[in-house]
């Protein structure tokens, strides 16, 4: 299909010595940044997770807020404009589709940034309809509720949104981490398709450098700052030939997922196979779903000791039935049990009847939004909260918290709001808050969204070790590398089975 896209003048971008620090930490998020970028350039930007790169996102489309969120250094500009007064010129894509996600329907939804620059009806439905058709979500009608996507829909539904605007600046922030292999060609092959189109400014954010190699001409690398210093701003900018010629060790050494690099196995070993009389959680006759069912009689084991990757195209319910393993949402029909000697006393065998604090050291869920399981105001207390539920005196349950943050490299946010951490951080601090409560049975959903190589890999040895400790691990997941490099067991769902 051929899309009317009206000419985009594409927008120049300059940073003069910029730095933000949010108004609830002691550290700068990012400081000493300086670059020119000029119209209808495509840049990757990459840094290690915790570099800033969400942050400045977030500053070129002037949504950081004024002096009472945080305090700024520098300049930040769109052609030659203080970036928070041009957020006409740029669309950003974030992390969290449901932050975006606005409206009833999707095709309001698509058009509601349309109607913020007032432009003609005609021309509104007609962007709408286009930027939902080279995202991959023309099957949709506009009436389709925004409730009844899954994330990787909602995502290319943001997409949708931003690309109708036409902005000057487009800005993505990894826009693919919770997509399946289709939709990741999906949302790149559309990106392509309207800078063809409209020759706008890109800057897009993705640890998995690959994806977007072939449509980018420059990369800069944001380094990260020191504790002490404060010292970060750019270590690296030049085309990819240039930046990861010269400078591939450092970026790897530094977290960067460096085309061709190895992964190292932590496959399980061959005494540690699972036996048979090893089940600790188990569906009987199981239909799950919402409204209607997205699966239905299902009959599946899940073993101590084993790592079981759900996967499929998004959309077909991987996350709800996740949810539904976890104790957190009802079944349709049919039951999820739990081994005998793991069920409370004076329950039945049957997790949903639980309480919360039956299934407390039982099932522990990690959810697709980190956002919806902080409870504690300081990342040290919200990765003490299991312990203590636990019975475990405060000594104990900070011993474990103080660990567990040490080797997802979050010390240093002890202190810190977790709301105001990056998605990265956040991912990291949901897992380590359920594996405090050291639960027998942990269903983890897109556990390694938002990871540099370093943190990725220190997530895949955190699961493993859980693994090996005797925690049947479930995870959500398109990641093929960490399937891959932990041994899983795989399980794909497909739509209505």
């Amino acid at each position: 299909m051929t899309t009317d896209v009206q000419n985009t003048t594409a927008a120049g971008v300059t940073a003069h010595d910029w730095g933000w620090r949010h108004a609830s930490r002691k550290d700068f998020a990012l400081r000493h940044v300086d670059f020119d970028i000029k119209p209808g350039e495509r840049v990757l930007l990459l840094g290690a997770s915790g570099a800033g790169k969400s942050t400045l996102m977030s500053g070129l489309a002037g949504v950081l807020g004024g002096d009472d969120e945080g305090e700024q250094e520098g300049e930040l500009l769109i052609d030659g404009v203080d970036a928070r007064q041009a957020r006409g010129r740029c669309g950003l894509v974030l992390q969290d589709p449901d932050s975006q996600t606005i409206l009833e329907r999707a095709g309001d939804d698509t058009a509601f940034g349309c109607e913020n620059l007032n432009l003609p009806k005609d021309e509104i439905w007609n962007r709408a309809r286009a930027a939902l058709d080279i995202v991959g979500l023309d099957y949709m009608a506009f009436d389709r509720s925004t409730r009844g996507l899954s994330g990787g829909q909602r995502q290319r539904l943001a997409l949708a949104g931003v690309l109708a605007m036409h902005p000057g600046l487009l800005l993505l922030d990894e826009p693919t981490a919770n997509l399946d292999p289709d939709g990741v060609k999906e949302v790149h092959d559309a990106v392509r398709h309207v800078l063809e189109q409209t020759h706008e400014t890109l800057v897009v954010v993705e640890h998995h450098i690959d994806v977007w190699l072939d449509l980018v001409d420059r990369v800069i690398v944001l380094g990260k700052p020191e504790v002490d210093s404060n010292v970060g701003g750019v270590i690296a900018d030049g085309t990819p030939d240039e930046v990861f010629g010269h400078m591939g060790q450092v970026l790897a050494d530094g977290g960067a997922w460096v085309p061709g690099r190895t992964i190292e196995s932590h496959a399980p070993k061959p005494e540690q196979i699972r036996q048979p009389q090893d089940v600790v959680l188990y569906t009987r006759d199981l239909s799950f779903g919402y409204d209607f069912p997205l699966g239905e009689h299902i009959d599946l084991e899940f073993h101590s000791g084993e790592v079981t990757a759900l996967t499929g195209r998004n959309g077909v319910g991987k996350s709800t039935f996740g949810l539904t393993l976890a104790g957190l949402l009802k079944p349709i029909a049919g039951r999820v049990c739990m081994a005998d000697d793991l069920v409370p006393p004076h329950r039945e065998n049957n997790v949903i009847t639980w309480k919360s604090r039956d299934l407390l050291g039982r099932i522990g869920m990690v959810f697709q939004e980190p956002e919806h399981q902080f409870a504690a105001s300081t990342v040290r207390d919200e990765v003490a909260i299991g312990p203590k539920s636990m019975g475990k005196t405060d000594e104990e349950a900070y011993s474990i918290a103080d660990r567990l943050l040490e080797r997802l490299n979050l010390s240093r946010f002890a202190k810190a709001n977790p709301f105001t951490l990056s998605g990265g951080e956040k991912r990291r601090l949901s897992v380590a808050s359920m594996l405090a409560a050291a639960p027998k049975v942990l269903v983890m959903d897109e556990p390694t969204f938002g990871q540099d190589f370093t943190t990725w890999t220190s997530m895949v040895q955190l699961i493993a070790g859980a693994r090996d400790q005797g925690c049947a691990v479930i995870m959500i997941t398109h990641d093929e590398p960490l399937i891959e490099a932990l041994g899983a067991r795989r399980i794909l769902v497909r739509e209505g089975e």
